[in-house]
């Protein structure tokens, strides 16, 4: 899943008329390793930082949004799922495309009774 750190990367790439093989070469990695963090797969490396701001030369604007988006992008965590069977698989894909529908206080009361059984 492309993350706001990946579509600020494509952008930076597309404004500069650069390939992605042009952009991970100024940051010192594999074209298959930029695109990984590109699409969420991959944290970006802190270092990338510094390297963004002075290789492309960003404004005041432009490195707030790349600090917003690398502390995103940092910050966000994913759920292995691959090592589940396919019934707790579709499980947990049906009550994340729902989350956002469930009442939050009815979800808070399942896990406190949930915790207060173990």
């Amino acid at each position: 899943m492309i993350n706001n750190f990946g579509k600020f990367c494509r952008k930076l790439r597309i404004d500069k008329n650069e390939l992605l093989y042009d952009m991970a070469k100024t940051l010192g990695v594999s074209s298959a390793f930029l695109s990984k963090v590109e699409n969420g797969k991959k944290k970006p490396p802190r270092e990338w930082r510094e390297i963004l701001i002075s290789n492309y030369d960003l404004d005041r604007n432009q490195i707030r949004e790349l600090d917003r988006c690398m502390y995103e992008a940092q910050n966000y965590d994913s759920i292995d799922i691959s090592g589940m069977n396919d019934n707790d698989r579709m499980m947990m894909l049906s009550f994340a495309r729902k989350f956002n529908n469930i009442d939050k206080n009815k979800l808070r009361s399942f896990l406190e009774s949930e915790a207060d059984d173990e």
